[in-house]
């Protein structure tokens, strides 16, 4: 089968990019080698989303150490790239059916954690925490690829009728937006969102839908800023050039003007940081009232400076760490959000983030790197249809 994968034997992490379209094995259920694909699926995929990570992955600078040590211990040289997906149950292990209630034919997507279910946090329930997590696509083969196998428990079944397919295949993404916006009610509130790429332009479309009172977005790309204006956001804030002799993880001083002065002098209610900047980190805690809360889903590698340590004590802000959803809750949520036409959550993401497929899906048959980096760099969310 066709698949896109990151593969050694083009050369070494440093010394190469993108994804190559190779012909891989298609996966298969064999219980009697293998006992745990009794639990197992396999999923004919139909669209698989384009994430921030994967374009980390692209561009050698995120989840080297996942994926070099996850392919060293399975004895391979190539993994097959991709965790967003939406798609068919093709085949199903001998337990999969009865104790996940799928059968083939099922629409569905998957969360993209890999949980033990064993360890003491997926014991307690916080299975979006599973100490011993794999994730799709890093430490085992995602869903670039015509078919992929996963166990049962992380697939979510998924109702065509009321939810299209396409927007089928960035439910995941999506839960992330929402599992970030619950955590702390929204409802009356004055946010803002620091950073406004795919996963903070569905933050604007979920704090809408929870009641947020007024939203304020700071990014720097004029694309995503033309997105989130056609979205409905009451504010959207650019980043003027950073004097060269501020310190990288400085706050910037005119945003954190800007907003204060859009808030009478207060600050937002929650600072959502999106992007995984130390500076926009820091941007966040000085945007941020007096009690107020910061929610934290940005990543990147490294040591963070936190700016004014006594200022962020003294004014008593909370901050949440977020990660990935929480299962099966956030799925939950996300579900009743998309499939609910009043919101028009679904609408818009189609209309405006993926622009009504104009551009936005690759046929893989299509693939090359160069047409796929085009792509990335043009818009904020792609599709890959396989």
């Amino acid at each position: 089968m066709k698949a896109l994968v990151f593969d050694q034997k083009n050369g070494s992490w440093e010394d190469t990019s993108g994804f190559e379209k190779a012909d891989v094995p298609t996966p298969t259920i064999d219980e009697a080698k293998n006992p745990t694909d009794a639990e197992a699926v396999i999923i004919k995929v139909h669209y698989a989303g384009v994430c921030g990570s994967d374009r980390g992955i692209w561009f050698r600078q995120a989840f080297k150490d996942q994926i070099l040590g996850s392919l060293t211990r399975e004895k391979k040289t190539a993994r097959v790239i991709g965790h967003e997906s939406f798609g068919e149950i093709v085949e199903l292990g001998s337990a999969a059916g009865k104790k996940y209630n799928l059968k083939k034919g099922d629409f569905v997507s998957c969360e993209s954690h890999v949980i033990c279910q064993n360890c003491f946090q997926c014991k307690l329930g916080e299975v979006h925490v599973c100490t011993n997590e794999k994730i799709l696509g890093i430490s085992v083969d995602g869903c670039f690829a015509e078919y992929f196998k996963v166990p049962g428990h992380i697939v979510w079944k998924t109702d065509t009728s009321k939810i299209r397919p396409e927007i089928g295949g960035v439910q995941e993404p999506f839960g992330n937006a929402v599992h970030a916006a619950s955590k702390t009610p929204l409802a009356g509130k004055t946010i803002a969102i620091f950073g406004l790429g795919p996963i903070g332009l569905f933050l604007t479309l979920v704090a809408r839908g929870l009641g947020a009172k007024h939203i304020i977005g700071i990014e720097p790309n004029p694309v995503s800023q033309e997105m989130a204006k056609r979205l409905g956001i009451d504010y959207c804030l650019s980043l003027p050039p950073r004097d060269k002799k501020i310190p990288a993880h400085h706050r910037d001083e005119a945003v954190v003007k800007n907003i204060e002065e859009l808030t009478g002098g207060l600050g937002v209610d929650v600072a959502f940081e999106m992007s995984g900047y130390n500076s926009s980190f820091n941007n966040a805690l000085f945007s941020t009232r007096r009690g107020g809360q910061v929610i934290a889903f940005g990543i990147k590698s490294g040591d963070f400076t936190l700016e004014d340590y006594n200022r962020f004590i003294v004014r008593g802000l909370t901050v949440h760490a977020v990660i990935g959803r929480r299962l099966p809750e956030t799925w939950k949520i996300t579900t009743a959000l998309l499939e609910n036409p009043a919101n028009k959550i679904q609408e818009n993401i189609w209309n405006i983030i993926l622009e009504r497929g104009k551009d936005t899906i690759l046929p893989v048959g299509d693939y090359t790197k160069d047409v796929f980096a085009e792509k990335m760099a043009k818009h904020p969310k792609i599709l890959l249809q396989f």
